[in-house]
């Protein structure tokens, strides 16, 4: 029986790791990427493509490098914790190497259309067609992972300002910019206060005369550094603190996380304080901008009502006259045109069983990778959604009936509609830990903390109170690989190497402290390992 193949469309980080998943699966993967190399969004270019992801030189990925690797891959001990996008690229490159992923890639291929075989009912196969070089090519395959992200079609909603047609200045959006150093001397207005203009606002007001940072809501503003020092997922991930926040409630913890933010600065006081609560709305994460605030370099205003030739007016009544730029950092949609009729995207919104799995489809073989919005890294998701994926296409997993799945899409959706500012920006959004246990559970590789209690306590301590790293997923079950333990235990190593660039001499009585900490916490382990599980 020959090997079922499969068609991975898209070569970034999702597509690369699903290209590995149909290899340890023992599938037969074809991965089409419309340009000439592997990284997708995080491969930076002077000039965007059409249809293609863009981002600007500077840019430092917002996701530590031990919550954001490959399960059985772990980011090299000097790289730094948040990498700059050139790094980032680099891994994926050293990824590719290592599991001789390059073959299965056909570069500077576009996919035109992916339609159901006319037998589809009964085979699940699709009929794909492609072009390179204006050739168009007709392929079967038994299965499609589509792996092409959610930052590929610049929203940028003009409707909403009106005068901008009269503007005599230079407007643009956020993927269009690449340095700040043709704003010189200009006064400049970014719109939106997402991560993208976060950034935009602080990079150029190094150089510009004014930067005004234009917000409809607000945000609240994590920082990068949490802790001690250490980075703010590594810090805020952890199963235990996500079973504690389960107890206290959303009320509860919005309170703790809005007083935590608050103590860094004072956001109502800074003029970025929203109305929504800390959980109701995906934060912007970004070091620099209360610096830049407080030198006044950035000023934060409301949203703008209208534009004129050379002036800006804003809902509250104030106006910023002699403007020479607007930047919309206004965010992205996504579509699958190529796709027609089999997935169906209307304002943003999609249905998706546990955001992979059409739900109306007689055979289980079209998958989306890595269409979510968490807090935290998106890699590990989209590796895990592609283990499960080819579990589901070779037939080691079933999928529930059509009207089950149809019936958790409708409450998912609800569950966030309640909780998220209603904003297109809000209509894949999911909770890293919880996904990420919830996907391991499908696969089969959820770690067993009730028996590692008995059985390993130094690691079942560590699963329990450290960081929910990606390598957690590679311990037990299909695909375990027997460095990850190690790996495990030395995430406090990866994470201070980078930084240990001269040789300081420890505290002994830190040293006692943390020791005594850690015998208490293993007292309690025994308790809450029970509870939890």
């Amino acid at each position: 029986m020959t090997n079922k193949k499969i068609a991975v469309i898209g070569g970034g980080a999702s597509g690369l790791t699903s290209i590995k998943c149909c290899l340890d699966e023992g599938l037969e993967p074809v991965c089409f990427e419309r340009t000439d190399d592997i990284g997708g969004l995080w491969r930076f270019q002077e000039n965007p493509e059409e249809g293609r992801a863009s981002i600007y030189k500077s840019v430092i990925i917002n996701t530590s490098k031990e919550m954001m690797c490959f399960s059985d891959y772990p980011i090299p001990d000097h790289f730094p914790n948040f990498m700059h996008n050139s790094m980032v690229l680099q891994y994926f490159r050293m990824y590719a190497k290592e599991f001789d992923l390059l073959k299965y890639i056909r570069f500077k291929t576009t996919v035109c259309s992916v339609k159901k075989r006319p037998d589809f009912s009964t085979s699940g196969q699709w009929e794909v067609v492609t072009e390179s070089e204006g050739k168009k090519e007709v392929n079967v395959f038994d299965g499609v992972m589509v792996c092409t992200g959610h930052h590929t079609t610049a929203h940028l909603p003009l409707e909403s300002f009106p005068g901008i047609e009269k503007f005599k200045g230079q407007y643009f959006h956020s993927r269009d910019y690449k340095n700040p150093e043709s704003f010189k001397g200009k006064r400049v207005i970014v719109i939106g206060i997402g991560n993208s203009g976060g950034d935009l606002a602080v990079e150029i007001s190094h150089t510009a005369k004014q930067v005004f940072l234009s917000t409809r809501r607000g945000a609240w503003i994590l920082n990068r550094v949490s802790d001690y020092g250490y980075p703010f997922d590594v810090v805020v991930f952890s199963r235990l603190k996500n079973f504690l926040g389960k107890i206290c409630g959303q009320s509860l913890l919005n309170m703790y996380l809005e007083k935590r933010m608050n103590q860094r600065f004072n956001h109502e006081m800074y003029g970025l304080k929203p109305k929504h609560r800390a959980l109701s709305q995906h934060p912007t994460v970004n070091d620099d901008l209360p610096n830049r605030i407080i030198s006044g370099l950035v000023k934060v205003k409301g949203n703008v009502k209208e534009f004129t030739e050379t002036a800006a007016i804003f809902e509250d009544g104030s106006r910023e006259d002699d403007i020479d730029a607007v930047i919309f950092a206004t965010g992205y949609s996504f579509a699958f045109p190529f796709l027609e009729e089999s997935v169906k995207v209307v304002k943003n919104k999609i249905s998706l069983y546990k955001k992979v799995f059409p739900p109306n489809l007689e055979k289980p073989t079209l998958a989306i990778i890595g269409l979510i919005q968490p807090l935290g890294a998106i890699m590990p998701i989209s590796e895990l959604q592609g283990r499960w994926v080819t579990q589901v296409f070779k037939g080691l997993k079933t999928l529930p009936s059509q009207s089950e799945m149809i019936k958790e899409i409708t409450m998912v959706q609800e569950e966030m509609k309640k909780r998220y500012v209603d904003s297109q920006r809000h209509t894949i959004q999911g909770d890293f830990i919880d996904t990420v246990e919830e996907l391991a559970d499908l696969v089969g590789v959820r770690p067993n903390l009730l028996s590692l209690a008995f059985t390993d306590p130094k690691l079942a301590l560590k699963l329990l109170l450290g960081p929910c790293t990606p390598i957690q997923y590679r311990l037990q079950g299909p695909g375990k690989w027997n460095g990850a333990r190690k790996a495990i235990l030395t995430t406090e190593d990866r994470i201070r190497k980078p930084m240990m660039t001269r040789v300081v001499k420890s505290s002994n009585s830190m040293t006692s402290a943390i020791t005594m900490g850690r015998f208490m916490l293993v007292v309690v382990l025994f308790a809450i390992i029970i509870t939890y599980f």
